[in-house]
């Protein structure tokens, strides 16, 4: 059985930019009383805190919890309080050239975008966002824009040439994330083993963009075992699969 089960969070835990429902907070509790957990996502900390931490149960155990916002370029560990171990910022410098290049890759792309809702693109430190109707657009409305991933595919083959140095991954519904290279969910999943100790093979990744261009797609590399899910729904399936086969396995023992 696996001792480490690491998830996405946007569209694997919960819909777009929204927060975990009670049967998925009450099957996580659950869940971290057999295994450790990680959850791997291009949110910044605070989606974190709104879409997952505000919404688990009282005496859930966050110690076996690990929070790696922006795609594995942070790292949280709870203590008493939680923890940053690391941040892998971008430079100023770094940030100009994101910036000019999302940009021209936009005009050249000719996106069909008739409204937005917020700003667009999103510094969060060490990862650059671009979402296309905006950080706050409805969720209906992002699930209808680029379903099959065509449109943001023009922008991104617009930044492999003139990002040629970053790691460049579509996640969520409408969004384009770009973080420093070799810094993805494969870093993130590195990093949990490093820190927490346990190995590739006790490690098992569940995520709705495993697909090649995904920002799920880097844990791939890693050679971890994983599952594609289709939504939460799924993914609470699968869970509740992981608690029993586990709490029988250690009963059995």
């Amino acid at each position: 059985m696996k001792k480490l089960i690491i998830f996405d969070l946007d569209g694997t835990l919960a819909k777009s930019k929204l927060p975990i429902d009670k049967e998925m907070s009450v099957l996580f509790k659950s869940l971290l009383r057999v295994v450790h957990v990680a959850i791997i996502s291009g949110g910044d900390w605070p989606q974190f805190e709104k879409q997952v931490l505000e919404h688990l149960p009282k005496e859930t155990l966050l110690k076996k919890l690990s929070i790696l916002p922006t795609c594995g370029t942070k790292f949280y560990q709870y203590q008493d309080e939680w923890e940053k171990l690391y941040a892998e910022n971008f430079t100023n410098q770094e940030k100009a050239k994101i910036w000019d290049s999302l940009h021209k890759a936009l005009e050249a792309s000719d996106l069909d975008i008739k409204q937005t809702w917020g700003e667009q693109i999103e510094d969060r430190g060490s990862q650059i966002t671009f979402s296309a109707l905006g950080q706050q657009a409805p969720l209906e409305e992002k699930k209808v824009w680029d379903p099959d991933f065509i449109k943001r595919r023009k922008v991104v083959a617009c930044l492999k040439t003139s990002l040629q140095e970053f790691s460049i991954g579509m996640g969520g519904t409408t969004s384009i994330d770009i973080v420093k290279p070799g810094i993805d969910k494969a870093y993130g999943i590195h990093k949990l083993e490093k820190i927490l100790g346990f190995g590739i093979p006790e490690m098992l990744f569940i995520g709705d963009a495993l697909f090649e261009g995904g920002n799920d797609y880097p844990a791939r590399k890693t050679g971890v075992d994983f599952i594609q899910v289709r939504d939460a729904e799924e993914t609470k399936s699968i869970i509740q699969t992981i608690i029993m086969l586990t709490t029988a396995t250690k009963k059995s023992n």
